[in-house]
């Protein structure tokens, strides 16, 4: 995805790929190298790694749904690229691609340049950076409630 043109729909709501398990729907709140920030009402604040975007929608006709008021105070962490965010979320617990088969959750113990290491129930899990699509890390904010 183009930095540049991805930068245009900061603030806005947008959907990420077509479909499968990693197609969020959110509002997008940074754009950086290889790394953009969404917001999403299922996940909180999810990090996707752009080489592995394949698509994304503008929400010209406001029909996506999100139901998210944003406090003006929102802070999330921001990074010169994907790299650069996994090295401050060392010591964390993450979640890394949100859906499918490869969805995998742990404290985020050792990055580097080819591979992340996570704890896991007494297990060392050592993942290709190559395969991280999507990272989450606990921000979430509360859906507001609609008043009947």
């Amino acid at each position: 995805m183009n930095k540049d043109i991805m930068k245009c729909f900061i603030g806005k709501v947008i959907r990420i790929d077509r479909g499968g398990p990693e197609s969020r729907i959110g509002k997008l709140l940074d754009v950086s190298d290889n790394l953009i920030v969404l917001l999403t009402e299922e996940d909180g604040v999810v990090y996707f790694n752009t080489s592995h975007i394949k698509s994304f929608t503008d929400n010209m006709k406001e029909q996506m749904e999100f139901n998210i008021k944003v406090p003006k105070d929102f802070k999330f962490k921001k990074a010169a690229n994907f790299q650069d965010l996994l090295d401050t979320l060392k010591l964390k617990w993450i979640k890394i691609n949100r859906g499918g088969p490869e969805k995998l959750e742990g404290v985020l113990c050792e990055v580097n340049n080819d591979f992340v290491f996570l704890i896991n129930n007494g297990e060392i899990v050592r993942l290709s950076m190559s395969h991280i699509k999507s990272i989450s890390y606990g921000v979430k904010i509360e859906k507001a409630k609609s008043k009947k």
